[in-house]
């Protein structure tokens, strides 16, 4: 199984402003990819187009999932699909607990696949929980707080990780999931990433920065710069832009190639 992004040119829809430049990207079932570039790079933009955020056209190009045409799916139907999007910046959802919010997540797709289901039986749904909580050493009380209401930033980062762990996706998207979190946060976050990851999970990791590499290893890294991915190889590829920055692509791929050139 796999996720495949060919030759992608995206735009905004208000402005028709093009970010996204012939991106190229494959992730497969049980790699874990790192996606690294400055600011504005287009780095969130991929994230949010492959989840289906309306506020993005997509121009030219495609995007598969095990084979299926990803762009002609709603967001629900590609979650249901088996892609997981954990957000930059969670939102609250006051009055609604974390258990019951991930029960109805799970039975909503038990009913989407069975019209007649009644969802998941709270006591399956419990024991379920508590397995997943205690897999990535959540305290149990977690479940029953409102969702990031009143989270810390790395509290709404490990719900996210939760929501990872008991939807079971076959590919997950952590855009920026060490946005904001300070080096213990940070390493709890990375810990349970790290025990999810598998042959059956495909983990495409966005960033700024080296660090979260540091705990999270990456199969392959990426860099994107002005809406295209620029340059790929493995985890040596982020210790060298750790150490140099980005100056030394801006030197290799002039501004005017990186737009009129094609992504390699």
């Amino acid at each position: 199984m796999a996720l495949e992004i060919r030759d992608l040119h995206v735009a905004v829809e208000e402005t028709e402003e093009v970010i996204l430049r012939g991106v190229s990207l494959t992730i497969r079932q049980g790699e874990v990819h790192a996606l690294m570039g400055p600011n504005g790079s287009g780095k969130s933009t991929l994230a949010n187009v492959l989840m289906g955020n309306p506020a993005y056209e997509v121009v030219s190009g495609s995007i598969h999932f095990d084979g299926d045409d990803l762009l002609e799916m709603e967001p629900d139907e590609r979650s249901r699909a088996g892609l997981f999007l954990a957000f930059q910046y969670p939102v609250s959802i006051p009055g609604v607990t974390v258990a019951n919010f991930l029960r109805h997540a799970l039975s909503s797709r038990m009913k989407a696949e069975d019209p007649d289901s009644k969802g998941m039986p709270v006591p399956q749904f419990i024991r379920l929980l508590r397995g997943k909580m205690a897999e990535l050493n959540m305290d149990q009380g977690f479940a029953g707080r409102y969702l990031n209401e009143g989270f810390s930033g790395g509290e709404k980062k490990r719900a996210e990780i939760l929501q990872l762990a008991t939807l079971e996706p076959r590919v997950a998207v952590l855009d920026e999931t060490d946005s904001g979190l300070d080096i213990d946060a940070l390493r709890i976050v990375a810990e349970g990433v790290n025990r999810l990851r598998g042959p059956e999970l495909g983990v495409l990791v966005i960033t700024h920065y080296q660090r979260i590499l540091n705990y999270i290893k990456p199969d392959y890294v990426h860099i994107m710069m002005n809406g295209q991915v620029v340059e790929s190889g493995d985890s040596q590829l982020a210790l060298k832009l750790e150490e140099s920055g980005y100056e030394w692509l801006r030197a290799k791929y002039g501004e005017t190639e990186l737009v009129a050139g094609e992504a390699t």
